[in-house]
């Protein structure tokens, strides 16, 4: 009996199948030889320091590298003293749902919202109440309606090229975000994990910006720009959350995140690598974007979207009441893939609407996906 080899990636595709629901960068994408000088790099120091226990918030040098690479891409200073090294986005918000929350609590989110997002809110029992969004984000009156009724934990956004919307929240909202967080004790966790992927304009101000106000706190990953098997992300914020998150047992027992991982990218983060990287990764996904969205208005016309001018995804509305369930069963036998809308609603709602990504195919087999879609919606 031949035993299957075990899998090494979470995701695994049939052959030939085109999966347009995915939000993984491709396996060209994801650089071997720059993490191998940056691993060459780090060896060279000859410092073993980087295989002990970690410093809870991260290590030193790091953070110094990393600060310093933030604030030349946000166009501010941001001091190695306000980070945190994570495990990534969803490390951060499961540390953060530990500590901030306890089970039956409120948070706010956004409708439509990452669902893997809901999924770890799910995971500590919190309770998720939506907050409507339009083409400019959050919408900052419904918000301030629902604080009438409720004080959450916290509200967790997307600011930028959100997932799956693709929208931004205006510069203008962002302002008025932080201010009635301040005003009624709002916490923002504000995930932008997508900040360093425009490919058309610059998007507004990271809300990095604020993070020395209580009120604010930012989530970023190396994730999206440089490899998401490195599972290493940061968190800004004030002060006294990081010495709540510094001293918690988790860090207590088992030392900071990821330190071995941290010492290989700081290399890349000191000598620009990572910048340059950055911008090849730019050209290729715009190109992948205007591929799918020239190859949706030849082959799906009649479908509602915004051209996203950053991330990974479009969100695409589809004429009429589609039976979503029906359609996905068709299109895996058509051999290609959506996430339905409905995935990113913690009310059951955006039941018309799908995720389509363009991170992970190029251009032609974007376009071929998006022409086996619109065989199966137009004709069954």
């Amino acid at each position: 009996m031949i035993t299957p080899p075990l899998p090494t990636a979470q995701i695994t595709l049939p052959p030939g199948f085109i999966d347009l629901g995915l939000g993984d960068p491709s396996l060209s994408l994801l650089p071997l030889d720059l993490l191998q000088r940056g691993a060459e790099a780090c060896f060279t120091r000859k410092d073993p320091a980087i295989l002990q226990y970690g410093a809870e918030a991260g290590s030193g040098s790091f953070r110094l590298a990393l600060a310093d690479f933030l604030g030349k891409g946000y166009g501010f200073p941001v001091v190695a003293e306000s980070l945190f090294v994570t495990s990534g986005i969803s490390g951060a918000l499961d540390l953060l749902c530990t500590l901030f929350t306890r089970p039956g609590d409120v948070i706010f989110v956004e409708e439509p919202t990452y669902f893997l997002a809901i999924r770890i809110f799910s995971d500590h029992g919190l309770r998720l109440v939506p907050i409507p969004t339009d083409e400019d984000g959050l919408i900052i009156e419904a918000l301030e309606d629902k604080l009438t009724e409720i004080q959450p934990e916290f509200l967790y956004i997307i600011p930028t090229f959100q997932n799956p919307s693709g929208q931004t929240l205006s510069q203008q909202r962002r302002e008025r975000l932080v201010t009635l967080c301040q005003d009624r004790h709002l916490l923002l966790v504000a995930d932008e994990v997508y900040h360093f992927l425009s490919y058309t304009s610059q998007p507004p101000r990271s809300f990095a910006a604020y993070t020395d106000l209580r009120n604010v706190i930012t989530l970023g990953s190396f994730s999206k720009i440089l490899a998401p098997g490195l599972r290493l992300g940061w968190l800004n914020a004030e002060a006294s959350h990081l010495k709540r998150l510094s001293s918690c047992g988790l860090l207590d027992s088992g030392g900071g995140m990821n330190p071995f991982t941290s010492a290989v990218v700081r290399g890349l983060l000191e000598d620009g690598s990572l910048g340059q990287h950055i911008q090849r990764l730019k050209s290729i996904y715009r190109t992948r974007l205007e591929a799918m969205d020239s190859a949706l208005r030849r082959h799906l016309p009649e479908a509602q979207y915004v051209t996203p001018r950053g991330g990974y995804f479009f969100w695409v509305r589809l004429p009429g009441h589609p039976n979503m369930e029906s359609l996905q069963s068709r299109a895996s036998q058509a051999r290609v893939g959506f996430r339905p809308g409905v995935r990113f609603s913690c009310q059951g709602g955006s039941g018309a609407y799908l995720r389509l990504g363009f991170s992970y195919y190029e251009a032609g087999e974007i376009e071929e996906g998006v022409r086996r879609l619109a065989q199966v919606f137009v004709h069954g």
